[in-house]
């Protein structure tokens, strides 16, 4: 019984002791794994931080260089400006602000370019002012330059150069404001250009400059001095090569061309149509031709012989003078028809004279009347012209002036067997017989 009881104590012992040792030594997976595992988690949560920022930072550039590469570029503009801010050119590719280019610059147009009074960069100021730097040049690529009305379309001053290619400037001027004004020392170049439904002064007045137009055309306007004025100074130029002026009304002056002070050069074909006068002034005129009143909008251009005119010859100064009696003859055209011409200023200050058959005429009832002579007279005729037919008549007065030509009869004197009258307005005369 002792025995059965001792192994019974020895073997619960045995088996508790070992247990609770084994409970002693060997640590639970709690215990052991959560001391040594968490400094490894955090290194590896940094590291991995680390490499993510690394990564955005290169995915950030890559997604920059992919965008500036993809970009269209900005093109600069092709010359600098006073103030680069602000868009410097209208959609139809002209200068929104033109006194802010100082250096040459060429503007393509792509549109007609309509334009209004808030377009004017300051009060008194034209809407493309070209005062400072240049040269510049408008090459209008056929379209048109509209505008503003009652304001002056450009300007060219301080001894700038402006080119204008292949454009039309129309519904622009106003009263007393020209279209386009060149002064002190402006230089104004226009090829292909043309002025149409404009209600100005004049399309062009220079007050000190210089312009040049080729093949220039000025058509449906009403100015109240001229097509092209120039005035004040004596260094002023107007170069006309190939011109028309057609359907043009004159309200002041009544001439074409109002050339008071400086150089008329003109040459090439010049036509011209329903205007008044064609040319007025004290111009130094430096070429001579037959200029011809076109009689239908589809005329040619009428070509014109151009003599120089001699270096020392100076035009007189107009002043209040007695009208000369007639006596000078004038070329060959005095020797072929027996007329005598004089002008107040001399038979080379621009006044022209043509001799007319029934075509020219153009008055039917004219014609059967039968006519004696007959004489176109144009050009500076509102100094004073006489013209004497070499037979005793009535001289029927056709006035340029008037659509159609307004018919009146002049009175006439009879001085040596000869049939004179004196006129100061373009027209025919057309003798017939008493």
């Amino acid at each position: 019984m002792r025995l059965i009881t001792s192994c019974t104590l020895l073997c619960f012992l045995l088996l508790v002791f070992p247990a609770a040792s084994l409970a002693q030594t060997t640590p639970r997976p709690t215990q052991t794994t959560v001391p040594t595992a968490l400094p490894a988690t955090q290194t590896a949560v940094a590291a991995t931080r680390s490499v993510l920022e690394a990564r955005r930072t290169v995915e950030a550039r890559r997604t920059a260089e992919a965008a500036q590469a993809t970009a269209t570029p900005t093109s600069a503009h092709p010359f600098p400006l006073i103030n680069p801010t602000g868009t410097d050119l209208s959609s139809c590719g002209l200068p929104t602000r033109s006194a802010l280019f100082s250096s040459a610059a060429t503007f393509e147009m792509t549109a007609d370019c309509r334009y209004s009074h808030s377009d004017i960069h300051r009060s008194g100021a034209s809407l493309l002012d070209f005062s400072t730097g240049g040269p510049y040049t408008i090459n209008g690529n056929g379209h048109s330059i509209i505008g503003p009305v009652g304001a002056r379309t450009i300007s060219v001053a301080n001894n700038v150069t402006l080119n204008l290619n292949n454009v039309t400037i129309r519904d622009a001027g106003g009263v007393n404001i020209p279209v386009v004004e060149v002064s002190t020392g402006g230089t104004l170049t226009a090829v292909n250009i043309t002025f149409q439904s404009n209600r100005a002064l004049s399309a062009v007045a220079v007050t000190h400059g210089s312009v040049d137009f080729r093949n220039a055309r000025f058509r449906d306007n009403r100015f109240q001095q001229a097509a092209v004025t120039s005035v004040s100074h004596q260094l002023n130029r107007v170069f006309i090569n190939q011109a028309e002026f057609v359907n043009n009304v004159i309200t002041e002056d009544e001439n074409v061309l109002s050339i008071q002070a400086g150089d008329l050069i003109l040459e090439g074909r010049i036509g011209y149509r329903a205007n008044t006068g064609f040319l007025g002034g004290q111009a130094n005129l430096q070429y001579v031709g037959d200029l011809v009143n076109l009689v239908s909008a589809n005329a040619e251009f009428i070509e014109i012989l151009l003599p120089k005119k001699k270096k020392e010859e100076v035009r007189p100064t107009l002043t209040a003078t007695a009208r000369p009696r007639y006596a000078a003859s004038y070329t060959a055209l005095q020797t072929a028809t027996g007329m005598t011409f004089e002008a107040t200023y001399g038979l080379d200050s621009g006044v022209h004279f043509r001799q007319l058959d029934g075509a020219g005429i153009g008055v039917q009832s004219i014609i059967d009347a039968g006519y004696l002579a007959a004489l176109d007279v144009y050009g500076y005729v509102e100094q004073g012209v006489e013209v004497c037919f070499p037979q005793v008549g009535r001289v029927i007065f056709l006035d340029a002036r008037t659509i159609p030509r307004a018919i009146t009869t002049l009175q006439a004197t009879v001085r040596d067997g000869m049939t004179c009258v004196y006129l100061n307005s373009p027209g025919s005369l057309v003798l017939m017989p008493n």
